[in-house]
Order: C-alpha cells, then structure tokens, then sequence
C-alpha cells in the first residue's frame, strides 16, 4: 500500500508538473505579441497622441463627440454583425456538406473556397463590381442596383469569409462521434431534437471560434467597403486610413485605433464569459468514419443547395478574374502574362512582376512556421483548467490578448513596425523578417482558434492515465494531445499560409521596393492607369489564387494521410 501511495502522489505530481510547464509556455507567445503587437501599436498611438511631445487629450472628446465618427461606428457595428450571421447561415449547413459527405471533387473545391481568403481585397472588390455593377451579371437582380447598396458589401464580406465557416466547423464536426446523435435518436429524439440537444452544444466552441474571428474581419473590413461603399459608407479601419493618408491627422487616427480595440477587448471578454463556457470534453474519432455518401432526398437537396450557393457566391467571383487576366488587347491569350516576366527598370518594379511569386511563397512559409510555433504553444498553454470550473482569468484574458490582431488596424500595425522598430536591440527595418513577423501575428490566431476546440476536447482522464503510467510532460504531449490535433494542425497551418499570402495592410509599409509580395504588386499595378496595367494585376491575382489552390491541396492531402493515422 505504501509503495501504491507513493506511485500515486508521484502520478499526481507529475500531472501538476504537467499543468505548470503548460503554463509556463504562455511566456513564448506572450513575449511575441508584446514585442511585435503591444509595443509598436502603443508606439504609433502614443505619437499620434503627443504630436508636439505633449500630451493632446483634448482631441479625445473632440473625435468621440463628432456626430459622423459616431455614425461610421454604428455603421461599423451592424454591418459586422449582419455579415456574420449571413455567413454563419450560409456557412454552417456547408460545414455540414463538407465534413460528413463524400462527393466527387470534394477535395478541390474545399482548397478552392480558401482562395477568397488570399484576395487583395481591392481586386475581390472589382470581381464584385462586375458581377454587380453597371452591365454586371447580377445587374438590375429584384429590380435593384446590387452595387449601390449595403447588399454589395454583406455579399463581398461572405465570400471572403465563408471558409472560416466551414472549415473552423466543420474541422471539428468531422471528427464528432456520430455514435452519439444515433443514441439519442434510438432514445426517442427527433432528428432536429438530436441535433440541437447533442450536436450543437459539441459544435458551440467551434462556432463561437468562427463567428468570432468573421465579426473581427468585417469589423475591421477595409478594401470591400472602400471600394463598394463608396462615400456613402465607412467602417473604422476605412476612417482611420483616411484620417491618416489623405488628411495627415495622426491624433484623430489614434482616437479612433483605441476606439477599435475597445470595442474589440469587450467583444472578446464578453466571448470569454459565454461561448467558451459551453466547451466540454467530446468523444472524437477520425474524420474517415464519419464520412459517407449522400443518403436520401434530404442529403442530397443539401448538397446540391450547397454546391449552388459555392458557385454563385465563391466561383463566379473568381472565374470573373480568370477571364479578364486572359483578355487581352487582341483577344483572349496570354499577352499579360507574358508581360510579367519583363523587367521593366522603373521604380515601380525594379524586378519583373513575376518575382513578387517566390516572394509571397518565401514570407508566407516563414509566416506559418512562426504562427504555428506560437499558435501551438499558445493553444497548449490554455487547455489549463483551474479545478472543475474552467480556465482561470489569467488563461482566459491571454486567450483573448491573442486575437487582439484580427481587431487591430492593419494600417496602425503596419506603421507601429516603422515607428517602434527602428533603434536597437530590435532594429528590424533592414531584415527581411518584419514582412513574416507581422503576417504571423495574423495567422497565430487562427492556429489557436482551431486547435483550441479539439485540445480542450481531449479527455484529461487520457493525460491523468499517462502520467500514472510515468509519463513526463512532454511524453504526455507527444502521446495523448500530438495525435489528436495532427488533422487541425494542418487545418491551422492552411489557415496561416493563406491569410499571410494575402496580407496586404501591413505588408504594404514593410516589404521592400525590389520585393514585393502578391497583393503588393497586385495593387501597385491598379494603382497605375492603362490596359496592360490592369491585365497584369488580374493575371497576378489569378497566379495567387493558383499558388494557394495548389498549395491547399497538398495540404488537404497531407491532412487526409494524418488524420488516418489515429
């Protein structure tokens, strides 16, 4: 009995050993965000607020008081909030289609619908105008003009962020034990009842994640609005640019940079104190058990209603900017792209255009391997639980520190880099790595967010077992938490290849003139005016979202071949 005592507090010690060296991993991400997010905003903020080395607090009550800032903020609001629940109504019965059926091509449409992601907003928004606009496909639909109204943009906001949806969902429905909506269907339940009293709670994490990560997107919408909306509408971002481009007034773009991260810190407190609440432990399998063929007219009405709403919403949009980067002065062929490989010798491109492909593929991979270095620690760090009653303040308020980017202006950060690191030890404006440092910040929330749901579903009676056998900390991670999130590590790794592909914001202030990115060069030639300008932005756009799709697909490929393997 001695020797069984012993063996037990040791197990126990272990476990709580366990629990600290969690813990002790917020310190990587922590030190991270707090030298390449908290510091260079507060660096850019604290300039805007001291234009003359004094303190200007006067400006707070004159922007806070200006009946249009208030207007833009209500506007700003609502939008987001119809926005994402246009996506969450469209997304989540997709998220269905995707996880739990098979049908041919399922595997290339699901790289297919990430495309939107990697977009230049600017060329998404000239998809848009033709479909919408004047002589559009759409124009004239219900008797009205699409691209006059705030239809346009609602529309727009749910092309970019209908993946979010369905893969942040359906990641985690695809591995829900269907076992157990098949026992309470046995019980008694309707199919309807089965799916909201046992479905939906398991799925209530991921939906929050989603929903949350959309509302911060359209909050913080930037390009669609500026080129859908025109001057009739403008979110916070749209007004911070403007504040800070055309008008040169840093003060007001500082008043309105905090307005924004309020309204977000409270967004994700209050994301805090109920969504996560409803997480639990869930019963997982592989996403190969779950899958099966449409069974009966119900299933295939959904998949077909699905399949529309992809074409019209996601495919129609893209194939609008394949066809134009085609057609050329003499017809359709490949005159833009040739044009590409030119090295032209102005300042505009010292390097041929085609350069800016092997750039966004060399920052983008540097971006993942960062954001998925932090992301996983972070993620691992939060599955700590302070006894029966959930994660602590502590975990809960860094858990919400690390979306603070999706609601951070992107112009602020951009500028906060130049502003903050410029003197040692962090002078960074030589280094190639401010472009990945900063698209990483973007992508680390979307690793947490989607291995988050499936580490908190693991069951802390496998790590508790693990550690009575004798198991370190580490061996504990290995063997339990590591198999069970391989599939949503390469979800999460998708997640942050794309958005650091097409990272514009930011991007636009830190990459040099010799090597830009995609997006940079994208809007570099529609800044320009002329035919063959025009032409090339589209082919490079097309070229992005070939670089994504295919790179997509290799992932899904490699996600199928991981999630086999438990």
């Amino acid at each position: 009995m001695d020797v069984t005592r012993r063996e037990v507090v040791r197990a126990k010690g272990r476990f709580a050993s366990g629990n600290l060296v969690r813990l002790g991993l917020m310190a990587v991400p922590f030190v991270f965000f707090g030298l390449f997010f908290a510091y260079p905003v507060a660096a850019i903020v604290g300039r805007g607020l001291r234009p003359e080395g004094a303190w200007a607090f006067s400006v707070l009550g004159e922007v806070l008081a200006d009946p249009a800032i208030g207007r833009v903020l209500w506007f700003t609001l609502w939008q987001a909030a119809a926005s994402t629940a246009l996506t969450l109504a469209l997304g989540v019965p997709a998220a269905y289609v995707f996880a739990r059926l098979e049908f041919p091509g399922k595997r290339l449409l699901r790289a297919v619908l990430v495309i939107p992601f990697v977009l230049p907003t600017v060329v998404a928004g000239s998809a848009f105008l033709a479909l919408l606009g004047r002589g559009g496909v759409l124009d004239g639909l219900f008797g009205v003009r699409l691209d006059t109204s705030v239809w346009a943009i609602l529309v727009a906001h749910v092309f970019f962020n209908f993946a979010v949806v369905v893969r942040t969902v359906g990641g985690l429905w695809a591995q829900l034990d269907p076992r157990q909506e098949e026992a309470a269907r046995v019980l008694g339940a309707g199919r309807a009842a089965a799916w909201r009293r046992v479905v939906l709670p398991a799925l209530a994490p991921s939906i929050g994640a989603a929903s949350l990560i959309v509302f911060l997107f359209t909050f913080t919408s930037f390009g669609i609005v500026q080129i859908l909306g025109g001057p009739r509408y403008a979110t916070l971002e749209v007004e911070i640019y403007r504040q800070t481009a055309d008008l040169f007034q840093l003060p007001t773009a500082a008043v309105l940079t905090l307005l924004q991260l309020l309204v977000v810190v409270l967004l994700l407190a209050w994301h805090a104190r109920t969504v996560r609440k409803r997480e639990s432990t869930l019963s997982l399998v592989p996403a190969e058990q779950t899958a099966h063929p449409p069974r009966g007219r119900g299933q295939w009405a959904l998949l077909w209603a699905v399949l529309g709403v992809v074409g019209v919403l996601v495919v129609a949009p893209l194939a609008v900017l394949v066809e134009r980067s085609f057609n050329g002065p003499d017809g359709y062929g490949l005159t833009f792209y040739r044009q590409l490989f030119t090295d032209t010798g102005n300042t505009t491109f010292p390097v041929p255009p085609i350069a800016a492909v092997g750039n966004s593929l060399a920052y983008a991979a540097a971006a993942t391997a960062l954001a998925l270095v932090v992301g996983s620690l972070a993620a691992t760090a939060l599955t700590v639980r302070r006894g029966a009653g959930g994660p602590g303040r502590l975990v809960r308020g860094f858990d919400a520190l690390l979306m603070l980017p999706l609601g951070t202006s992107a112009v602020t950060v951009g500028f906060g880099f130049l502003v903050a690191l410029d003197e040692p030890p962090l002078d960074l404006r030589e280094s190639w790595l401010l472009v990945p440092l900063a698209q990483a910040l973007v992508g680390v929330p979307f690793v947490v967010r989607t291995l988050l749901p499936v580490l908190r579903a693991v069951d802390v009676r496998l790590r508790e077992s693990a550690a009575v056998l004798g198991a370190s900390p580490l061996r504990v991670w290995r063997e339990v938490d590591l198999p069970m999130v391989g599939r949503s590590a390469a979800v999460a790794a998708g997640f942050a290849f794309a958005v650091s592909l097409g990272e514009f914001g930011a991007t636009v202030f830190l990459a040099r003139p010799d090597a830009p990115t995609l997006p940079v060069a994208v809007a570099r030639f529609l800044g320009r005016a002329g035919e063959a300008n025009y032409g090339q932005a589209m082919a490079l756009s097309t070229l992005l979202m070939v670089v994504c799709g295919a790179t997509l697909l290799v992932l899904e490929r490699v996600r199928t071949h991981s999630a086999g393997e438990f």
